[in-house]
């Protein structure tokens, strides 16, 4: 299914994705799978909800979807997210996909 990676899985032709946010970094990056999430860094900081609204246009560009199909499932204020992303178009992080 998911080669045992526990941060993600597919729900249709959905993507969810367990991610740990590391906020305030140098630049923008997908790391590697850190326990049941995956690691990324992002430039801004966790105030106001800043973090969150550069977080999902990131995810947006990366896996090449508009910005409308990515949402966060859970962990608005925590480090530890939850996301769907509809249809992504690329995978830029190990995923693979079903069937």
């Amino acid at each position: 299914m998911n080669n045992g990676a526990e941060w993600y899985h597919w729900d249709g032709d959905d993507l969810i994705l367990s991610l740990r946010i590391q906020p305030r970094s140098r630049k923008d990056e997908f790391i590697a799978p850190h326990g049941d999430h995956y690691k990324v860094r992002i430039t801004a900081p966790p105030v106001e909800g800043k973090a969150n609204d550069h977080l999902l246009r990131f995810l947006a560009k990366g896996f090449g979807v508009k910005r409308s199909q990515v949402s966060m499932q859970a962990g608005q204020t925590s480090r530890n997210k939850l996301f769907r992303i509809h249809s992504p178009v690329r995978l830029p992080v190990p995923v693979e996909r079903p069937g």
